[in-house]
């Protein structure tokens, strides 16, 4: 062909591959002043032409009201922000020398906007865990349920800015961090019940504290009376109302302290024989065992709901993993969709023209297209999300919870071997 016909039908092809769906403006000269045109930049709105005028409202006004947002592959919209590193990865290709390579600069802007969504999560749920935990907690039970609604919520907000995560990298940082913030909130509850406790164990047991000072029990049937005020201190205790995690700890260690007091006050007590002593003696240490076992099966309960709570949170992560892999699933079919559509609608257009060649090129494209959507639309798997984010999120895990993890793990792992066929 005529070197001139190509370069002349190069633009109309070009717009043809590049914008598949059009609308063309036709604007007059800003000015008809010659002079007024080599700065027209630096012109107000009086002096430029008046039908200029009207064509630019015209056009900025279909802009804001049917122009779609820019976005990337995965329905992420390019915020003035995300545009400004694309550019600078472009320029900086273009500068060393480099080919700008669109793949490149969409990875250095996910790596950016994956660590601002990573601290805007883990900022949302210290902020909200500050405002609605109210400590020291009446129980652990209740910590957690806190910690599992800010966790869910946190998780939301990265998963909405996240994209091009796919060794889970950044997910695997936000459940660290959010991890480490949880275990230090439980210390601080922890901390508040002791201190709460302590505070409140001084002044329920001033009275008992002022009679074995005063000698109010070393005497005959002291070691009775001793029980009775003990007992009258323990059950004012637990009348106090959210003492917290620690309320029993406390109180088992105060009892602890007072061993050697009671030992004095049984000793003391003439009204008693020496066999009354042993059995007294013996049912002394019989009560302190059993509040030791009472402290360790509340150890154990705590430990369980923390598997508990670990648990929930990995359900949650890949809950919101699966739901956002299933929305980039749907987008990118769109995208191909709409792409199989232009590509169609350009060789229709270029048979209409008598490009008949031009036309036939197309056809590998309009195959690979939809080979892609039949690809896209099999690909998603729920096994594959629970493999990638088990392993990922395990990583960070304590070592007694990383068997929640493991365990998620098989369960991935049996689900690929249920799917294989036999």
């Amino acid at each position: 062909k005529d070197p001139k016909i190509q370069n002349s039908n190069m633009p109309r092809e070009c717009v043809r591959k590049f914008f598949p769906k059009r609308k063309c403006f036709v604007f007059d000269r800003p000015t008809n002043d010659r002079k007024l045109l080599l700065r027209v930049e630096e012109l107000s709105d009086n002096q430029l032409d008046v039908n200029f005028q009207k064509q630019s409202k015209d056009f900025c006004s279909y802009i804001f009201t049917h122009a779609k947002p820019k976005t990337l592959r995965e329905g992420i919209t390019v915020t003035g922000g995300g545009l400004g590193t694309l550019v600078e990865a472009y320029v900086n290709a273009i500068n060393s020398g480099g080919v700008p390579c669109l793949e490149n600069a969409v990875i250095t802007l996910a790596e950016r906007e994956n660590s601002a969504a990573v601290q805007k999560a883990a900022d949302h749920y210290n902020e909200q865990m500050t405002q609605r935990l109210n400590l020291p907690t009446d129980t652990l039970q209740e910590l957690l349920e806190v910690h599992t609604a800010c966790e869910k919520e946190a998780i939301a907000i990265f998963m909405e800015r996240s994209f091009k995560d796919d060794k889970r990298m950044f997910q695997k940082k936000l459940v660290d961090i959010m991890e480490k913030k949880k275990d230090s909130f439980m210390i601080q509850n922890e901390e508040a019940s002791v201190k709460y406790c302590e505070a409140e164990l001084k002044q329920v047991s001033e009275s008992l504290v002022k009679s074995i000072s005063g000698g109010t029990f070393f005497v005959p049937g002291g070691h009775s009376l001793y029980l009775e005020a003990r007992n009258k201190f323990e059950q004012d205790y637990k009348l106090v109302p959210r003492k917290g995690v620690k309320a029993n700890q406390v109180l088992q260690s105060y009892l602890q302290s007072q061993a050697g007091v009671e030992e004095a006050i049984l000793q003391a007590d003439q009204a008693l024989t020496a066999g009354d002593k042993a059995m007294a003696a013996e049912c002394a240490k019989k009560d302190a065992a059993e509040r030791e076992q009472e402290l360790l099966r509340e150890k154990q309960n705590e430990e369980e709901q923390k598997m508990e709570a670990q648990e929930r949170s990995f359900k949650e992560n890949l809950a919101q993993l699966q739901e956002k892999m299933e929305r980039e699933r749907e987008n990118l079919l769109r995208e191909q969709e709409t792409m199989l559509e232009h590509k169609l609608k350009m060789q229709k257009e270029l048979l209409t023209d008598g490009f008949k060649k031009e036309a036939e090129a197309l056809d590998k494209e309009i195959d690979q297209l939809k080979e892609g959507i039949r690809t896209t639309e099999k690909s998603f798997n729920i096994s594959d999300v629970l493999d990638m984010a088990s392993m990922a999120l395990v990583a960070v895990l304590p070592g007694p919870y990383k068997v929640v993890g493991m365990g998620l793990k098989f369960l991935g792992d049996r689900m690929k071997g249920a799917e294989k066929p036999s």
